[in-house]
């Protein structure tokens, strides 16, 4: 996955963000083309609880931001892209460094382009995992967006 000028503006932009910053999440590249975006979230000081694990409310600040901004850029300003609801799914307790990578396909975004040509409001719910290098899930966020036209 190759990144642009614009896309690492976007990352060094996104990680120095302070409410994003504080969660000890990075964002570790996003495509030129913005459709896949990949982070981590580290098992270190900043970001375990009492207990040794990596504190949920990380995980899931790590992961909150993300698929909104993404469709923020791919739409345009000419959309409002608002969470409405998440739920995440806590599998196992995260004791090492966390992954997950995000990906919005370009047939996707046309699909709700033209879907929004119709209503001017629509909802998506997708599904994130977070993951350790050999792919065993920790937890798992599905996250329902709303997107609006602005009228």
């Amino acid at each position: 996955m190759k990144e642009s000028l614009e896309s690492k503006l976007w990352r060094w932009g996104g990680n120095l963000f302070p409410a994003y910053r504080r969660t000890g999440a990075k964002i570790t590249r996003i495509s030129a083309d913005f459709h896949s975006v990949d982070i981590k979230i580290p098992s270190n000081w900043k970001t375990r609880n009492h207990m040794g694990m990596t504190w949920g409310g990380g995980l899931y600040a790590s992961l909150d931001p993300i698929y909104g901004v993404m469709l923020y850029k791919l739409l345009g300003r000419q959309y409002r892209v608002i969470d409405k609801s998440a739920f995440i799914h806590f599998k196992r307790p995260g004791l090492t460094t966390l992954f997950a990578h995000f990906h919005i396909s370009g047939q996707e975004v046309e699909g709700i382009k033209k879907e929004l040509q119709v209503k001017n409001r629509l909802e998506r719910v997708y599904t994130i995992d977070l993951m350790d290098k050999s792919g065993g899930i920790y937890a798992s966020c599905d996250k329902t967006i709303c997107i609006q036209t602005f009228s």
